[in-house]
């Protein structure tokens, strides 16, 4: 847990899946979740997040036990862990935020409207943030599709507190200020050039990106990237393909000649694991990521000039929790260890380490369960039952399934020894967070598909496309994106919509919406920042308000 200087927590807490109780929230001055089904005693009783969890089961039967949980912890959080003082962050459908700080308890309204009796008493410092105030790493920590979640890394504390006071949003307190001067390839040359291989330049996949002005890694950059470095011989490792935009990488000369011992930059890099561990790990350690897992990409992984199958994949490493150490108990520990901190903090189960940090096992429920039916004090060893590993390089999609059906799959770094801890959870956010924007521009291409047709006679719409294709064309449904923007510069067709807007700001939006949909489509192991979606979401709310139907 981490909080400000002050003490205090900062925290998000959604009003609702499409922000309908945000008027509610602002004009009240309060912090509002649904679960109505749950009454005043069935949370301003519980004590403990057991008895969140029964009152939850008993509200939601039909309900599965992963849903169940999930949502224990959010309610337990709202009640008991968000305490006055503390700093929310309210994000709205304006593509803006509201900062506020909480005033009071949790209270229960049995009078108020459906979907607002469960609160939070807070003054709202600021209503009205735009988004591009805020940097885009807490930006994406924004991103959650939870309702209820603290916002803890990178120093998120004191730099919502900064907002709230309408100072600029002062950055990740380990910024890489260095890595800021690295504008452009021919500087990230010239300093690796200079260090050399006794002091690697090492900086994050994010701020790596950067040098060529890219945000995501997809085919088009990624290529240019691998040609750019082939052709200065350089290299990265690991490579800057595989782990998370925070994952940190070395760059080296890995082209240049062995020295007087006959081995390579690269090599003598990955032989002193000393050095190697300094380089990456410990300065990882500083925001919250755990060593091993980024020293271990210097002894394996490494790219192969032949390979032809560099292409990007959806690695299991690409995921945040990968990459961070979990929380565990050791070969010897008791089983009430393991029990405390499951329910301390609300863990199905727990790896079992030995003293180098390889698996030994996964203590759960289930298995402490079975154990007892056979001997009723058993120890942790009788209670740990094999776990499954994944290496960080393996593709994630092949053990979707495993997951699913175990809820968990621990991830191991090249050395065997345990780095991460993937959970049913972790997958549900990160395939919901990258459907989401698919789910936007579909909603979008619909709604323009739905008014042209209704305003726009079908051979005045054939006409925006090649004579070619025009007996192709049926309806709106037949035309691309792209043709959208040509048929509505038309003066005739804009004016048939009769809508009470600025064609020329209105075209300038599609335009930009158009080239985010075609990013979209190129496969990106990296997700879409909500600062991403801005203009995409800008105009679907245009568009709903201009045709407001269904």
């Amino acid at each position: 847990m981490r909080t400000g200087r002050s003490g205090m927590r900062a925290w998000v807490v959604r009003a609702g899946e499409n922000g309908e109780r945000e008027r509610s929230a602002l004009d009240e001055g309060v912090l509002v979740v649904g679960w109505d089904r749950l009454t005043r005693g069935d949370l301003a009783d519980s004590a403990t997040r057991g008895d969140v969890r029964a009152a939850v089961a008993a509200a939601y039967p039909d309900e599965g036990p992963y849903t169940i949980g999930n949502w224990t912890g959010q309610l337990y959080r709202f009640v008991h862990e968000i305490q006055s003082g503390d700093l929310v962050v309210l994000p709205l459908k304006s593509s803006r935020v509201a900062i506020g700080r909480v005033t009071g308890g949790y209270e229960y309204r049995a009078g108020a409207a459906e979907g607002t009796r469960h609160i939070r008493r807070v003054e709202w410092l600021v209503e009205d943030l735009d988004r591009r105030e805020i940097q885009s790493d807490l930006l994406d920590s924004l991103g959650s599709l939870l309702t209820v979640f603290e916002i803890s890394r990178f120093g998120a504390a004191d730099r919502v507190a900064a907002l709230a006071e309408g100072k600029p949003d002062p950055g990740r307190p380990d910024a890489d200020e260095f890595a800021a001067t690295l504008t452009e390839p021919a500087k990230l040359y010239e300093e690796v050039r200079r260090r050399g291989d006794a002091e690697p330049l090492t900086l994050s996949i994010r701020d790596f990106l950067a040098v060529w002005g890219v945000q995501r890694r997809h085919p088009a950059s990624t290529e240019q990237i691998k040609n750019d470095l082939e052709a200065r011989g350089l290299v990265t490792v690991p490579p800057f393909t595989e782990g998370t935009l925070d994952s940190r990488i070395a760059v080296l000369a890995g082209g240049a000649e062995p020295d007087e011992s006959g081995t390579s930059a690269v090599s003598r890099l990955v032989g002193t694991g000393l050095r190697a561990a300094q380089a990456l790990g410990d300065r990882d350690a500083s925001f919250g990521s755990a060593p091993p897992a980024a020293s271990a990409g210097l002894t394996g992984g490494l790219p192969d000039e032949d390979d032809e199958t560099q292409a990007i994949a959806y690695r299991v490493s690409n995921l945040e929790s990968a990459n961070r150490m979990p929380e565990c108990v050791r070969v010897g520990d008791s089983l009430g260890t393991a029990t405390t901190l499951m329910v301390l903090r609300g863990y199905s189960q727990l790896p079992v380490l030995d003293a180098d940090g390889r698996l030994r096992g996964v203590v759960s429920w289930e298995s402490i369960g079975r154990a007892r039916m056979a001997d009723p004090a058993p120890g942790l060893h009788a209670a740990t039952v094999r776990g499954q590993e994944a290496n960080g390089s393996d593709d994630l999609l092949d053990w979707i399934g495993a997951i699913q059906q175990s809820g968990y799959v621990v991830v191991r770094d090249p050395d065997h020894k345990v780095c991460g801890l993937i959970t049913a959870s972790d997958l549900t956010v990160q395939f919901g967070t990258r459907v989401r924007p698919f789910v936007l521009i579909e909603e979008i291409e619909q709604r323009l598909r739905r008014v042209v047709d209704r305003c726009i006679p079908l051979d005045r719409i054939k006409a925006t496309v090649p004579r070619g294709r025009a007996a192709q064309v049926h309806s709106a449904a037949n035309l691309t994106f792209g043709a959208y923007k040509h048929l509505l510069k038309v003066p005739e067709n804009w004016a048939a919509l009769g809508w009470g807007i600025d064609q020329e700001h209105f075209l300038t939006a599609l335009e930009d919406c158009r080239n985010f949909r075609n990013d979209l489509m190129h496969f990106s192991p990296d997700p879409v920042t909500d600062d991403q979606l801005v203009p995409a979401q800008g105009l679907l709310e245009l568009l709903r308000s201009v045709d407001p139907q269904i």
